[in-house]
């Protein structure tokens, strides 16, 4: 098990990077707890696979250095960093029997039969496949393999870190939600550095004690899942969390009140003057129905019934806004004000959440 510190990393596919544009990855300085698992989540081409490999080795990056427990591993191969990878698509050897591929990291270090075996046995059950130990790989469907190549990465216990780079992308959706309890059951029991990849935000929240979330080549946001509902640090985060993701308002704030479109929405602080783009941010899950004359007008485009809650989709001068009733919830068909909640209401100039002041004008 290992503590990971990122100092000053960043890495470019291109041989004379000029400007930061020319950066897959920007500058990152980060401190990520030992026995602790982590999901790094974003879009596609954000930076996540490439952050990845220059942890396990197998990119070394352009600038800044990679440390295990303080111990700088930026120019050690993959095997001298003692980890073990989980790729997004299986690799296993088609010609060993599935009891084989498990057992083959720990006969490869010159673990005892019998330690190999109970082991062998112990994640077979855990995958599933105890009935199939003796099969050869190469018949076996492209989920079996997959799973295999998720057992051959959790069989060993001495590892700094168990990195999985979107594992569960061939798993059929059932077995998915079983092997992700079962990576949570493993780092429970043996509290393995785990660091795992995908673009899933369910398959993140559900997964990791904690979130990175990246954005075009930058981690914006390292948070629980609460904070990441709750307080967004990035309108990134607000926009890729939740289902729907957050509203976002171009605003005026002055104090503790926000003016969007000449209509006063009250905030739960106050942000004083902020300059910049400045937005509001608010998750349809605090956004209700108005009775009377308050709040913001809204026009309602149409209600989606999903069976837990109704999502009422409006629309506020070009600009979308969510709301999320209970499922018996009646939504008129004249509706055509929303509120706000004031304390779930977050404050964002350029993007990035801007704090609240004490009422001595010090950010809180």
């Amino acid at each position: 098990m290992a503590k990971i510190t990122l100092d000053n990393l960043a890495h470019s596919y291109l041989p004379n990077p000029g400007g930061e544009d020319d950066y897959a990855l920007k500058e990152l300085n980060h401190v990520w707890g030992d026995g602790e698992a982590y999901a790094l989540l974003g879009a596609s081409g954000c930076g996540k696979s490439t952050l990845l490999n220059i942890i396990s080795g197998l990119l070394h990056p352009s600038r800044g250095r990679i440390l295990f427990n303080d111990q700088d591993v930026t120019g050690q191969v993959t095997a001298e960093r003692n980890i073990a990878q989980v790729f997004q698509f299986p690799v296993v050897y088609d010609t060993m029997s599935v009891r084989d591929n498990l057992a083959f990291p720990l006969r490869n270090r010159g673990a005892k039969p019998a330690y190999v075996a109970e082991r062998v046995q112990a994640i077979a059950k855990m995958i599933g496949m105890e009935d199939v130990l003796g099969r050869k790989a190469r018949g076996l469907t492209a989920d079996a393999k997959q799973k295999i190549s998720l057992g051959r990465g959790m069989v060993r216990e001495d590892v700094n870190a168990l990195l999985f780079d979107e594992p569960l992308t061939v798993i059929d959706p059932h077995m998915k939600w079983e092997l992700r309890t079962q990576l949570k059951a493993l780092h429970h029991e043996f509290g393995h550095t785990m660091i795992y990849v995908t673009h899933d935000q369910t398959e993140a929240l559900t997964f990791a004690d904690k979130v990175v979330v990246m954005h075009d080549g930058r981690v914006v946001q390292v948070g629980t899942p609460e904070e990441l509902f709750e307080r967004p640090e990035h309108t990134f985060v607000g926009y890729f969390i939740g289902s729907p993701g957050m509203n976002l308002l171009d605003a005026r704030v002055e104090g503790a009140t926000a003016i969007v479109g000449g209509t006063e929405i009250p905030l739960g602080a106050d942000y004083g003057r902020p300059e910049g783009r400045v937005q509001i941010g608010v998750r349809p899950e605090f956004v209700t129905m108005a009775e009377g004359a308050g709040g913001l007008a809204v026009r309602l485009k149409r209600v989606e019934d999903v069976g837990r809650h109704k999502i009422i989709r409006c629309d506020f001068e070009g600009q979308a806004v969510n709301a999320i009733a209970p499922e018996g919830a009646e939504v008129p068909a004249d509706l055509s004000r929303v509120v706000f909640d004031p304390a779930a209401v977050n404050v964002y100039s350029d993007d990035w959440r801007v704090a609240p002041l004490s009422r001595k004008g010090v950010a809180a």
